[in-house]
């Protein structure tokens, strides 16, 4: 295999992860694992957190898994008390209720702070725990796991290399790749070197199966299965993926003690990327290696389009994910590399004015707003009908990828800044 595709191999497996719950909270709470682990005990007296305004906004609103809680504190608490330092994105994975309980005292005794800092990062947490004359903190930034600094009373026992401090959004720089080249990438690779991204089925089918059968946030998803079994709703393929894709959102949201295989430092992004995909297989009666492809193509696509912004902003980037889903039900259902453009181009201009207003239980609403939108371009583009040369969209793909891009770091800003400024009044 050549050193081109070994390299998009590894910007997959650096940002499609497990992720347990919603990973700006998480961050905190891996950020506190590892403080708790370089303090040497669990006997805390305080713990600080102070985020950037992004990863605050997304953290104000998603439930903690295995707390039954919202927010930075329990998050950060409960992960300086129990979280697996090693775990990463599944820190709370083991937690128990009286992991929660203890945490929720520190709480309540008023021994847990948050803040918001100003900075001009958009993934930002730093963790500070104080037990008697001891005080460790750890700083993380540019990506949800990456640690830049570890502090045991005023000295530095961990500086990040250069090269760690690169932060995800640069993931594509300096890498020869494009819609088309992770096209042939995707339908040309060896089955054997891509099949690992099956479990991003395995995992997110799981969580949609528990979204379903469990009641969770708006339990979207139920109430679409529901309203199929009642003949309001037909049991086709739109349908389906709408009550699949929510249905794993909700979960998410809603604290599930299940990891979503996540995109770009997103579960739900990597819902959105994966769960139409999943079904399309099912109703298409696609094999395990077309379906790989298929979720090699989704992934991939929807990590080099988000490269062209930042990974946290106004833009909900559940649109170019759910535009690179699109591209590979094409592929699913026959289609040629042209049709998979086609729609890209089609997803884009139908979803591109969602808005990213935090990490909650109506997120849920959005992933199928834009799955839903999938389909639909999937359809169209099948018709050979391709939106070009309107609004942002280009006339070709790359084009529209890079005013995506342009539209989201230079034209949003100030839109994220009224959104933060509402969610914080």
């Amino acid at each position: 295999m050549n050193q081109q595709w070994t390299q998009y191999i590894q910007i997959i497996k650096q940002v499609v992860k497990p992720a347990l719950g919603c990973t700006e909270p998480i961050a905190a709470a891996y950020a506190a694992a590892v403080a708790r682990k370089e303090l040497g005990t669990s006997d805390i007296d305080a713990i600080e957190v102070r985020v950037s305004d992004n990863l605050f906004k997304n953290s104000m609103g998603v439930f903690v898994p295995g707390t039954g809680k919202i927010g930075l504190k329990i998050a950060a608490s409960v992960g300086a008390l129990a979280g697996d330092p090693t775990a990463e994105l599944e820190v709370l994975a083991r937690i128990n209720e009286q992991d929660v309980a203890a945490a929720q005292q520190l709480i309540d005794e008023e021994r847990v702070t948050v803040a918001r800092m100003d900075t001009q990062e958009f993934i930002y947490c730093s963790v500070t725990l104080t037990s008697g004359d001891d005080v460790v903190s750890v700083t993380i930034s540019g990506g949800h796991t990456n640690i830049l600094q570890i502090m045991r009373n005023g000295d530095v026992i961990f500086d990040a290399p250069p090269q760690q401090r690169v932060a995800t959004a640069s993931v594509c720089e300096g890498v020869d790749i494009s819609i088309k080249q992770i096209y042939e990438f995707a339908t040309q690779a060896p089955f054997e070197e891509i099949k690992f991204i099956l479990q991003a089925a395995e995992l997110n089918t799981l969580l949609a199966q528990e979204g379903i059968d469990r009641g969770y946030g708006l339990e979207i998803g139920r109430t679409l299965k529901g309203n199929i079994e009642q003949g309001l709703l037909g049991n086709d393929l739109m349908s389906r993926i709408q009550m699949m894709t929510s249905a794993a959102s909700d979960a998410r949201m809603g604290g599930a003690t299940l990891p979503a295989m996540s995109n770009f430092g997103s579960g739900n992004q990597g819902i959105a990327a994966t769960m139409p995909v999943v079904v399309a297989a099912e109703v298409f009666q696609n094999d395990e290696e077309q379906l790989a492809r298929a979720l090699i193509m989704s992934h991939l696509g929807a990590i080099y389009i988000k490269s062209y912004y930042p990974p946290l902003s106004a833009f909900c980037g559940n649109t170019v994910t759910s535009a690179a889903a699109s591209m590979a039900l094409v592929y699913l259902a026959g289609g040629t590399f042209e049709q998979s453009c086609y729609a890209i181009q089609n997803v884009i201009s139908d979803s591109s004015g969602m808005v990213c207003d935090g990490a909650k239980s109506s997120c849920a609403m959005k992933v199928c707003t834009s799955s839903t939108t999938a389909v639909r371009s999937y359809l169209m583009a099948m018709g050979n009908h391709s939106v070009k040369n309107q609004g942002i969209v280009g006339e070709e793909v790359e084009q529209t990828i890079r005013n995506v891009g342009s539209m989201v770091r230079f034209g949003m800003p100030y839109t994220d800044k009224s959104i933060i400024d509402i969610m914080s009044a």
